[in-house]
């Protein structure tokens, strides 16, 4: 969507409101007292009432603006900066631009959508053939970080993050050359370097019938417990052009993503980036859908 069909669409506080309510309404509401389904609409309190038990359910309850005090508008606005861009924007340059006074609500405005795509994302698991891999990504370190001056894994200013990727191998049968085509990634940042968070993050994301293939680190060794294979090969620069192309383009991307835009992130927050920086990337062929899905997490993505 780009600034003039969202200022034709979106023009008023009300029509704002009046899209949220379709598409919350496609979905479906549930009553939180009873577990009813079936709702009157009250326009005059844009709340919802319950045919069962008549108690009632406001337009932002149960979705991501509940308890927020910032208009509808302003919400709608903030979704489509993030949506008008690949490489997005920060907390304080949407703030300029919505000409918002006080800071701290757009930065919880910003990381509450940026929650929802995450949690949007992680409703699906990774399938087929997939490359996995760890890039560390710089972040501000905190004062305690720097005192203990590790090195290696875990160094202060570094977070270790997994990066997966669906990747189709293919191969042209004239000339034998093989390639891969991407479809969905994941990103996790990992709080230490052990098989058992590895497996956990394996588990969460992948389909059992998955073909997963990675370096041969000692972190991975459980890895076919949890699919239906696991290749490994011993590091090396083929490996990283070739079997673990796409995970290592992701890895660059993100990095340039993520130090253009925002120059330093705490590392208790690099989730939360690389959740907007994926979810756009899963969504890469949206083009001006992507607006209308960020909504939709925004309602059910909580």
């Amino acid at each position: 969507m780009n600034i003039f069909s969202f200022t034709a669409h979106f023009s008023s506080e009300e029509a704002c409101k009046e899209h949220f309510k379709e598409e919350r309404d496609k979905i479906g509401v549930v009553c939180n007292k009873c577990g009813c389904t079936e709702h009157y609409w009250i326009k005059s309190r844009w709340s919802y009432e319950c045919k069962s038990c008549r108690s009632r359910t406001s337009l932002r309850s149960g979705t991501i603006m509940q308890g927020s005090n910032l208009s509808f508008m302003i919400w709608y606005k903030t979704m489509f900066l993030l949506t008008a861009t690949e490489k997005g924007f920060s907390s304080k340059e949407i703030q300029r631009q919505l000409g918002l006074k006080r800071y701290e609500p757009v930065w919880a405005m910003v990381h509450k959508l940026r929650k929802a795509m995450g949690n949007r994302d992680s409703r699906y698991s990774l399938e087929g053939m997939i490359e996995m891999d760890e890039g560390y990504f710089t972040v501000e370190s905190t004062d305690i970080e720097k005192a203990k001056g590790k090195r290696g894994r875990g160094a202060a200013g570094k977070s270790n993050v997994a990066i997966m990727a669906e990747s189709t191998q293919l191969e042209d049968i004239e000339t034998g050359k093989k390639t891969s085509q991407c479809r969905y990634f994941k990103a996790k940042v990992l709080e230490t370097h052990k098989a058992n968070e590895i497996n956990h993050t394996v588990e969460n994301s992948f389909a059992e019938s998955s073909i997963v293939f990675t370096d041969d680190s000692s972190s991975y060794i459980d890895i076919s417990d949890y699919v239906e294979l696991h290749i490994s090969e011993k590091s090396s620069e083929e490996l990283t052009k070739e079997t673990l192309r796409w995970v290592h383009i992701t890895i660059s991307n993100a990095k340039r993503n993520l130090l253009g835009n925002y120059h330093k992130i705490k590392g208790k927050y690099l989730q939360l980036y690389l959740n907007e920086f994926v979810y756009k990337l899963n969504r890469r062929y949206f083009g001006e859908r992507l607006f209308d899905r960020l909504v939709i997490a925004g309602i059910t993505g909580l």
